[in-house]
């Protein structure tokens, strides 16, 4: 019989509020999506009891009011919880206020107590927390989707940055993607809980989330496969809910450079795609992410491209190895050994030497998603394998996320390494669609300019000789002596200015130049246009009617909440 599916755990409980410091209730707790609102704490009499005492004599709350209180200690002031300052101004000023406003008053007192837990969200929930974050925090986050799945469930996506509505000439895009296959759960946990502490440290002004935020865009899809995830049992190895809702596996969907050519045809076919396999490439057709993770579990280990092979150059001792393996490797090393634990493996299996391996030697995989995006999309992208357990217990929740924090935040930093600019032609105007190779490093697909003229390419430290081509102008051959760019939170900058080829005046004309006119076999479809007519803002479509109801409620909560201030 096949695994019962998932039941919601009951949720941790939350620490109180301080009792001397709010007015009194019955000390409930009432679940609110997927938060907890920290309701007030108990009265010191039963329901209903009233307290007597003599006439004329104060009551308790009455002494401490008339009693001055002594300035607490340097210990005490920092151990003591305090209200947020919201909170403390809408009391401070609760009688200047207009009384139509006090009907929202528990509304914002509600909205400003919301906290994340440690628990597993289904995903009304999950929608639910990334409306309440992108309303909260509309400077620095924006909620758009990329498409449904078959069920017609949203695959929302929310991006974090200094400019999160749309691309900035010299910020990279990044990408974290969670929950592929839908019974592996943790990764949906993890992004939620970077996407609070991003948010937090951004408002408290903490450095590493100021630096990271000010020079990268992030894009974050907590659940790429949610129809998968309502089956999905919680055993920890054998359960339902890896497939998405036609059985399908997401991570065998993808067009695969390495299969046969009668296969490629068919995989190239629109309609032979699933639904959410369509989406993400339509996704990478409106941005030009450089970097990329997603996040499985049922292992511990760092998985890097090339998954597939057919036997070519690109096979070298049982590994498939790209033109870019050397950073392939680096960035592997990075997750992992940041990691509290990955290159000890698990338990029932031998572990991976530095907790990393190449794809294909692992085992072959054929239409797999990090292929994907190297291969078309000139995306370096990995696959994190977080958890021996594919549905972790509950209770392992804040370990494990504890155990990948550091890891995650290490990842999201290498997007710097390298060198990143922009392509002129003879008149200064930065061109798209210009080949941007770096010798040793043939690729299937070459790197071009986007259509703002920029390219971008991790590299690790050491001197590297660029080929810039682009039609009508002189091939350029610069060689660049590249740093390493992480500490800085930024890759080299350096821009080509090409040359227009002059006109001839003989009998015999100019000879063109060609953009890697042999490239390595096999030979994919290279496809570089960006989709311009779809490129909204945050690279996807927002649902307006999904959204309207709830954002509206939140954004009156914020208009609240700044008459208040």
């Amino acid at each position: 019989m096949p695994p019962p599916k998932p039941t919601m755990h009951p949720p941790r409980r939350l620490q109180r509020r301080p009792p001397a410091r709010v007015p009194c209730s019955q000390g409930k707790q009432a679940p609110v999506g997927p938060v907890r609102q920290s309701l007030a704490p108990p009265c010191t009499s039963r329901p209903g009891q009233i307290e007597h005492r003599p006439q004329g004599q104060l009551s308790q709350r009455q002494r401490r009011a008339r009693t001055p209180r002594p300035p607490p200690s340097s210990s005490q002031a920092a151990s003591e919880p305090q209200l947020s300052q919201p909170r403390l101004k809408s009391i401070a000023h609760s009688t200047e206020m207009p009384p139509a406003l006090l009907l929202f008053l528990p509304l914002l007192f509600f909205a400003s107590t919301w906290t994340l837990e440690f628990r597993y969200h289904n995903n009304r929930e999950i929608e639910q927390y990334l409306l309440q974050v992108n309303a909260s925090n509309p400077d620095i986050t924006h909620l758009y989707s990329i498409g449904k799945s078959v069920r017609g469930q949203q695959l929302w996506v929310l991006a974090l940055g200094a400019s999160p509505h749309r691309h900035t000439v010299g910020i990279p895009e990044f990408k974290y993607v969670g929950n592929m296959h839908g019974n592996e759960v943790l990764g949906r946990v993890l992004l939620l809980q970077l996407i609070d502490d991003l948010v937090r440290g951004y408002r408290n002004n903490e450095t590493w989330s100021l630096q990271l935020l000010n020079s990268t865009r992030i894009h974050i899809l907590p659940t790429m496969n949610p129809d998968g995830f309502d089956e999905a049992g919680t055993h920890c190895q054998y359960s339902q809910g890896r497939f998405n809702h036609h059985g399908v596996d997401l991570n065998r969907n993808f067009p695969d450079a390495f299969a046969s050519h009668r296969r490629r045809q068919f995989q190239t076919k629109e309609e032979k795609r699933e639904a959410e396999v369509r989406a993400v490439i339509d996704w990478l057709k409106t941005e030009t992410f450089v970097l990329s993770a997603n996040l499985h579990g049922g292992a511990l280990v760092v998985s890097y491209p090339y998954d597939n092979s057919n036997g070519g150059s690109e096979l070298v001792d049982s590994a498939s190895v790209t033109p870019d393996d050397d950073v392939f490797v680096h960035l592997a090393k990075v997750y992992s050994h940041n990691h509290a634990s990955m290159h000890h493996g698990c338990e029932d299996s031998r572990p991976f030497l530095d907790g990393i391996t190449n794809g294909y030697q692992w085992y072959p995989l054929e239409g797999g998603m990090q292929d994907y995006n190297y291969v078309w999309a000139q995306c370096l992208e990995l696959t994190l394998e977080i958890s021996c357990c594919k549905f972790p217990p509950p209770t392992e929740l804040p370990a494990l996320w504890t155990d990948n924090k550091m890891s995650l935040l290490a990842f999201m930093r290498q997007i710097h390494l390298g060198v990143k600019g922009r392509v002129m032609d003879g008149s200064g105007t930065p061109v798209e669609n210009a080949v941007v190779e770096v010798e040793g490093r043939r690729n299937m697909c070459p790197f071009r300019t986007n259509q703002h003229g920029e390219y971008y390419r991790l590299l690790l430290p050491g001197n590297y000789t660029f080929t810039v081509t682009y039609p009508g102008h002189e091939v350029l051959t610069e060689t660049l002596s590249i740093p390493y760019g992480p500490d800085q939170y930024s890759a080299m900058k350096h821009d080509f200015m090409l040359r227009r080829i002059l006109p001839t005046t003989g009998p015999t004309p100019a000879k063109p130049y060609q953009a890697n006119p042999a490239p390595a076999k096999p030979t994919p479809t290279c496809n570089y246009t960006l989709q311009l007519g779809q490129e909204l803002e945050g690279g996807g479509v927002m649902t307006e009617p999904t959204l309207r109801a709830p954002v509206m409620g939140i954004c009156l909560v914020a208009l609240l909440r700044s008459l208040i201030d």
